[in-house]
């Protein structure tokens, strides 16, 4: 057997005759718990047979020490004890020994344990093995996935960006301040269970399909330089729909991943008013999903803040008065406290990135 013994036992006999009987494994000496800690903090070992009665640091010392650190407690440790001793036995395996040895010692017995233990440390290796492998292979995977999701986020991003309906610059606006406002709720009560940490980064970097059904809307309603009639405005709002169509396309419904989710949630609701006169649904209040809401304030912020072809842009303090009066009416009324809260940060974010000309409703 290859495995590794460390024996700790302050009679020397005793650690003769069992380096003896074990001589076909990797056997390591302590006199007692002290020197049995001092090897252990720069050695590994699969078992250890530990003497409970030592001067200086017990067995019984060495268990609660083993019990407390990750890394040793995964040590199979069996007990010597004598035969008069079952208190002893019982405690040290309450302790998180796994088995006792008595003495006077039987040579078979002592070999039959320290055999089936070997095997089961031989099995835990082989399956802890096989789980770092299998974690190298999700983790590899998992880093695939991410790539492949940004790169086609990236390149959706990318036609609306040829067709000049939207901006670079406004996708890292609004990706700035949804962060921004995402992670400032979520130190409130009411949120934090919602918006994790990886809800957050999910939510974030979704949010630039939210315009994505603008691909299939004519280049004379988008880059119209004045305000769209009634009809070109009703076909304006299906680029909500068209969005959620091109996100949903060949999904089944109980197989969607959850980014698609979120984005199918940022694309279709994004439109959706706090008072149900939104579009397309006409869902209001807290029916409409936190991510439309949340994409909803800072998507018309941006739009307020920015010069589009219809108009020149307004500045902060117009534009979160706008906001304010459109409380409970358009919007969230925590979302836009929470807005004001932040808005120095909203200043510097939408500074930070030049305003380029495109289209974004606010009607």
């Amino acid at each position: 057997m290859d495995t590794k013994i460390l024996i700790v036992d302050d009679s020397a006999t005793d650690r003769l005759i069992i380096s003896n009987i074990l001589s076909d494994c990797e056997i390591y000496n302590a006199c007692d718990g002290l020197e049995a800690m001092e090897f252990l903090g720069s050695n590994e070992v699969d078992i250890i047979i530990l003497d409970l009665n030592m001067p200086r640091m017990s067995g019984f010392e060495v268990l609660e020490v083993l019990r407390n650190n990750p890394k040793l407690s995964k040590i199979a440790t069996l007990i010597l004890t004598n035969y008069d001793e079952t208190e002893n036995e019982v405690k040290g395996l309450s302790l998180g020994a796994v088995d006792y040895i008595r003495k006077p010692l039987n040579i078979d017995s002592l070999r039959k344990r320290i055999e089936v233990h070997s095997n089961i440390c031989m099995e835990q290796k082989k399956i802890e093995f096989a789980n770092r492998t299998l974690e190298g292979i999700v983790r590899e995977r998992t880093e695939e996935l991410i790539l492949t999701r940004d790169t086609t986020i990236h390149a959706l991003i990318g036609l609306l960006e040829v067709r000049n309906i939207e901006s670079c610059n406004h996708t890292r606006r609004t990706q700035s301040m949804l962060r921004k406002l995402c992670e400032h709720l979520s130190e409130k009560d009411q949120f934090k269970d919602i918006l994790t940490r990886n809800y957050i980064d999910e939510l974030v970097n979704t949010s630039p399909l939210h315009d994505i059904g603008k691909v299939g809307i004519p280049d004379g309603i988008l880059l119209k330089p004045g305000k769209l009639d009634t009809d070109e405005f009703e076909i304006m709002k299906k680029h909500t729909t068209f969005g959620v169509e091109a996100l949903s396309y060949g999904l089944k419904e109980n197989k969607v991943p959850s980014f698609i989710r979120t984005a199918i949630e940022v694309a279709g609701t994004h439109h959706e008013r706090f008072d149900g006169s939104g579009y397309p649904y006409g869902i209001a209040g807290y029916e409409i999903p936190l991510a439309g809401r949340l994409m909803a304030i800072v998507d018309v912020y941006d739009a307020l803040t920015s010069e589009r072809v219809y108009k020149q842009a307004y500045e902060h303090e117009y534009a979160m008065e706008i906001i304010r009066n459109e409380s409970g009416k358009h919007f969230d009324p925590e979302l836009v406290v929470a807005l004001q809260e932040i808005e120095q940060q909203i200043i510097s974010i939408s500074k930070n990135f030049k305003s380029t000309i495109g289209r974004e409703e606010f009607e």
